[in-house]
């Protein structure tokens, strides 16, 4: 599959950055596999570019394989024959180098070079200073650690703190993108391709030529020589020093424990110790604490519960970690059987509700209410858990919507349920108008489609159609 999708704004970006005149200094970074590179490979492909990918190796190597990259991009024989112990040397042949395009230079997994050698933010931010910033010359710094290109390029104490003239923190493709990649699937197919792969390319592609998503379950993730059945320890092992910790945390959360009092009791350990987990995994975009949308000091809350948003690990720590034994044991069978029976009550019927929410942000985008809400989230009690809440504060607007990926059509009963919970909603009581919205991924009955029919507050989105 050799398809460059979606990225519009960050092209858009890199375009006009590269338009500036003078320099131009732009921090790349995201997890791994999300796409970083292409994204770079695509928006170079018509200019002058040096591209260098750094390795984990020592300093001295990589300057090296930068000074022979070097040479052949300003065709400088001297520089690629000559012993260079410097970087600056390196750099001032290319900026005196006379080109007839603007030269764009990528490194590529910058903070290698940084983890080898502590000081050398310090040294490229001399570089910078001193030849770079006065030339007309594009500088793109990538990585996919994310913790160490935050401390290295944009944290306060980073010598490069401050010389960014953008910076692009690359995120998983949304989901209205899948039917690019799955041209010849249906919507409920899309969501379940999205459920499991969540927006990351390189997981799109592992799954781009399955007939469904079992049989790609079973290639790419179940089999311990797949190409996904280790992808969480890869993706972990580089950021965080005590993995099992966070492994715990996760399966404990992917096991249904989201309130940080219950974590903790299931774990045995502080809730003062298990915070600062909770926040690197936060991060690194693996969790994310939600409160009820209609809380006016979220930070404050009590009332927060941690997710999983990354949905490729909400699969694997509920259907794969768990059932390593089986896997190693050759018994794949029992667990594809256990996936078959839960995978739509455990996981997709819980994506499913992020989807609609992207969704939501659409049909507000395309004006399909009369005003335009400004947050949307979830909401709960002690005893009620509505789906979708959209909030209109400068015109006491209030959205409610649910969101069922059932196998049957969706009833009346839903509704009237929906509308027993708004009385709950304790937001702009005394002044507001309710809409309501309902999704479904196999259509409605005959009875709420004709009551929707007669009522303006009411909209129906039937996955199938």
């Amino acid at each position: 599959m050799n398809k460059f999708i979606d990225r519009e704004a960050e092209i858009t970006t890199l375009q006009t950055e590269y338009e500036r005149s003078g320099s131009s200094l732009v921090i790349l970074y995201g997890r791994r596999r999300v796409g970083k590179t292409t994204l770079i490979t695509e928006f170079i492909k018509d200019k002058t570019a040096l591209f260098f990918l750094a390795s984990e190796e020592s300093e001295v190597q990589n300057r090296n394989l930068f000074k022979e990259k070097a040479a052949e991009f300003t065709n400088n024989e001297l520089l690629k024959n000559v012993d260079i112990r410097s970087w600056d040397t390196i750099f001032k042949v290319i900026t005196n180098t006379p080109f007839a395009l603007k030269p764009v230079i990528v490194i590529d997994e910058f903070q290698y070079i940084g983890k080898s050698n502590p000081a050398f933010p310090s040294i490229f931010q001399r570089i910078w200073e001193e030849q770079l910033k006065n030339s007309s010359i594009m500088v793109i710094l990538c990585g996919s650690l994310i913790s160490m290109m935050e401390s290295q390029t944009l944290s306060y104490h980073s010598p490069l703190y401050g010389r960014r003239t953008a910076q692009i923190r690359l995120k998983q493709i949304p989901f209205r993108y899948y039917q690019h990649f799955f041209s010849n699937k249906t919507r409920k197919e899309l969501i379940e391709m999205y459920a499991i792969t969540g927006g990351v390319p390189k997981y799109i592609e592992s799954f781009s030529e399955s007939r469904d998503i079992f049989q790609s379950i079973q290639t790419s993730i179940l089999n311990p020589s797949g190409y996904l059945y280790n992808e969480p320890y890869f993706l972990l092992q580089q950021e965080v020093t005590e993995i099992g910790s966070y492994f715990s945390i996760i399966r404990a959360i992917a096991a249904g424990n989201s309130r940080l009092s219950t974590i903790s009791k299931v774990l045995e350990i502080k809730t003062t110790s298990l915070t600062k987990y909770l926040k690197v995994l936060i991060d690194l975009d693996i969790l994310k604490r939600e409160v009820p949308i209609t809380e006016e000091n979220p930070e404050k809350s009590k009332r927060g519960l941690y997710k999983i948003t990354d949905n490729y690990i909400r699969f694997w720590f509920a259907f794969v970690y768990p059932n390593m034994s089986f896997l190693e044991s050759g018994n794949s069978g029992i667990v594809m059987d256990k996936i078959h029976k839960g995978l739509v009550k455990n996981h997709i019927s819980f994506v499913y509700e992020d989807v609609c929410i992207e969704r939501m942000w659409e049909l507000n985008a395309d004006g399909c209410w009369p005003f335009y809400f400004t947050k949307i989230g979830r909401w709960w009690d002690k005893e009620n858990e509505i789906d979708i809440v959209a909030l209109d504060p400068d015109g006491n607007n209030l959205i409610l919507g649910e969101c069922k990926y059932w196998k049957e059509p969706v009833g009346i009963t839903i509704f009237q349920e929906l509308e027993k919970k708004a009385e709950n909603v304790n937001w702009q009581k005394n002044n507001r108008q309710v809409w309501y919205v309902i999704f479904s991924a196999s259509g409605f009955t005959d009875t709420l489609k004709q009551l929707a029919s007669g009522r303006s507050d009411l909209l129906l989105f039937d996955e199938k159609d």
